[in-house]
């Protein structure tokens, strides 16, 4: 189809006739360039896209991947994989045709990736060399699941990088409490981290808090959202998974303390955040009351590996556990595997019994 010269101005556009998803002949009407090769290249992709032609280029596919999965996933989640792909792989692959993007192309790419040394000289870590790859990979698997390409070239070429394997550190209740008495000072912290720890809730979890997700006569949290900081913004999503929203009860002398925590707080709503600090706050309480209390430094995250240990100590089942802070029970039995020790030796026990013939009291 041609491109037309607007009447008025020194500008193109291009009015574009086909089919939409449902098979209505419709028009698209596109304004503003300043050449004609600019409005016909507009329209040669725009029709490629409306075809779900594998002969458009990666950066026109992109555009389609992202339309199609931009509502499907949590802002955060948007926000780090646009800027993964935007930044390290759309330089590289924009111009080439889906089509023609071999596994080739993907290791010249993932050798040019590993070489780069910023600065100061330094490679980007495994971990993150993987989730590089993970978005390209991502994108080709789209494009097979839904648009028809025959194989996903960055499969074939393998993966870089390897995942994060990082320590499971957590607090026994002893040095626990030797950390809480050291931060008492500030209400805020306290009460922060009574929540963290004998919940075992994300900091996300804590920090979305309102006095309306709690039922102070039954002793319940409602986790039912999450907060995030974006882009200098707060933002409230949904919690990380289905299974993350929970109701939690509550020790009775937790109850007691979130009834005095809110009764102190001044001139709150029912919506309105209790803990209105940040992260970064938290780290910096966590720093200052492991240092006061001569315990070693764990993450925020490994409050929560404390409070299950804290369970799996107990005696509870990784089903029960799992309820509680909203993970899927073969995972708490798979990340605390190493937790189980005594169940270990209380299986070896019962199966030494049934091979000596005393199971009477087995079951």
């Amino acid at each position: 189809m041609p491109a037309y010269k607007e009447k008025d101005a020194k500008t193109w556009y291009v009015s574009v006739r086909y089919e939409d998803w449902t098979g209505k002949k419709t028009r698209k009407v596109k304004r503003g360039f300043a050449t004609k090769r600019e409005a016909l290249e507009w329209e040669r992709k725009f029709l490629l896209k409306e075809n779900a032609s594998l002969d458009m280029t990666f950066d026109s596919f992109l555009e389609l991947y992202k339309e199609d999965l931009k509502d499907r996933l949590k802002l955060s989640t948007w926000i780090m994989k646009t800027s993964v792909i935007d930044q390290k792989i759309l330089p590289y692959f924009k111009n080439k045709r889906m089509c023609d993007i071999k596994t080739s192309d993907v290791i010249a790419w993932q050798k040019e990736i590993m070489a780069y040394r910023d600065e100061d000289g330094n490679a980007y870590t495994p971990t993150y060399l993987k989730t590089i790859h993970n978005q390209l990979s991502a994108i080709f698997n789209h494009a097979v699941r839904y648009y028809e390409l025959a194989s996903n070239p960055a499969a074939k070429a393998g993966n870089m990088g390897k995942e994060k394997t990082r320590e499971m550190l957590f607090w026994t209740k002893e040095e626990y409490t030797s950390f809480v008495e050291e931060i008492m000072d500030k209400p805020i912290s306290f009460y922060a981290f009574e929540m963290l720890y004998w919940c075992g809730l994300r900091m996300g979890e804590l920090l979305a808090l309102t006095p309306s997700d709690f039922d102070l006569k039954e002793g319940i949290v409602h986790i039912t959202k999450s907060y995030q900081r974006i882009h200098g913004k707060d933002v409230i999503t949904d919690p990380k998974t289905e299974k993350s929203v929970r109701n939690i009860k509550m020790p009775d002398f937790l109850v007691d303390e979130i009834k005095d925590y809110l009764n102190a707080l001044y001139n709150v709503e029912s919506d309105t955040r209790i803990f209105p600090i940040t992260k970064s706050y938290l780290h910096h309480e966590m720093n200052r009351g492991s240092d006061a209390a001569g315990v070693k430094r764990i993450r925020i995250h490994d409050l929560r590996h404390s409070h299950v240990s804290l369970l799996i100590d107990k005696g509870f089942q990784p089903l029960a556990i799992a309820d509680r802070v909203g993970h899927e029970s073969v995972d708490i039995t798979y990340r605390y595997a190493h937790l189980f020790p005594s169940k270990q030796i209380e299986m070896v026990n019962t199966l030494d019994e049934i091979w000596n013939g005393d199971d009477s009291n087995v079951g």
